[in-house]
């Protein structure tokens, strides 16, 4: 069987989406943004990585089945050119006007080419309470059984300590960008824990690493976080505008929900509210909580 599957960006949803590859067999070809192509490539035997750059490299053969999970015209327009047997997800069926396959509704009709349009999309992506895993699984005809992120080894490097943060958050989502770090960060440190900003890196592999070497990340709905799942990193994930029910949690999270977040759901500019609505203290008594249990019964540290 061959598979094609489109997943550009961005880097976290690239992620997140790597877990269909512990279940679809045969020879499978992921387009990606040229960034994203060190997460995916060499990530299973028979598996083929080209950026979307490259993408004329993916025509060289039929696929039995082809998953398009971006939702833009360029994208769509490039899938009409690829011979398959099967199509899943988005497509164009004129030169302007994007559609998606009815297996995949439960997930685009959440998205911005939901056929119900926006306003409406955002309304039932609030209401939703399935992960994207088991969205996706669902569109292909599978059933979602907790099938871990696949990611390369991690590069190494120095940093390393009790908690990492992840303050940062790009200009799509200004709201995610949490008020309290710094503050965070003098709490922690007066408890003796070691606690350091994660830096921008060259190399994802380098940001992984990162991640790895804490003991606990804080961090919006971010790829930190989704770098902290794929590891077995424990974290505690602040949710100010984006959905928390669509993030599987692998056992290792625990998620924090802005009072405000349906004020501020899925909305893109800025407002100090919701960048303050969850508070130092919660945050802070999470984090301790999640470094508490990692501490075995006998040693005689001491989390305060």
């Amino acid at each position: 069987m061959k598979v094609l599957i489109i997943k550009l960006g961005a880097t976290g949803d690239v992620v997140r989406t790597t877990p269909l590859l512990n279940r679809l067999d045969g020879q499978i070809t992921w387009l990606t943004s040229a960034k994203n192509t060190v997460l995916v490539d060499g990530m299973k035997n028979d598996l083929r990585c080209f950026s979307w750059e490259e993408r004329q490299r993916a025509l060289d053969t039929h696929y039995d089945l082809a998953i398009n999970l971006e939702d833009t015209l360029d994208v769509a327009q490039f899938v009409r050119t690829v011979r398959c047997g099967e199509m899943f997800g988005a497509y164009v069926d004129s030169d302007v006007l994007l559609r998606y396959t009815k297996d995949f509704a439960r997930w685009f009709d959440l998205s911005l080419i939901s056929a119900y349009g926006k306003q409406k999309a955002d309304a039932l992506k609030f209401q939703n309470r399935r992960t994207y895993q088991e969205m996706i699984f669902e569109g292909l005809g599978l059933r979602f059984a907790g099938e871990p992120y696949l990611l390369p080894e991690p590069l190494e490097t120095k940093l390393s300590g009790d908690v990492a943060l992840g303050a940062e958050a790009g200009p799509v989502w200004p709201m995610k960008k949490w008020a309290y770090y710094d503050q965070l960060k003098q709490r922690l440190e007066g408890e003796g824990l070691t606690v350091n900003f994660l830096p921008k890196r060259s190399s994802l592999r380098e940001h992984l690493g990162d991640v790895r070497n804490h003991q606990c990340l804080v961090s919006g709905d971010s790829l930190p976080m989704h770098f902290a799942l794929g590891t077995g990193t424990r974290c505690v994930s602040l949710f100010t505008c984006t959905s928390p029910w669509e993030i599987h949690d692998y056992g290792v999270q625990r998620k924090i929900v802005s009072p405000l977040l349906e004020e501020f759901f899925y909305k893109r500019d800025r407002d100090e509210r919701a960048t303050t609505a969850i508070s130092v203290d919660e945050v802070f008594d999470a984090v301790i909580s999640h470094l508490e249990a990692l501490v075995p019964v006998e040693s005689s540290v001491v989390v305060r």
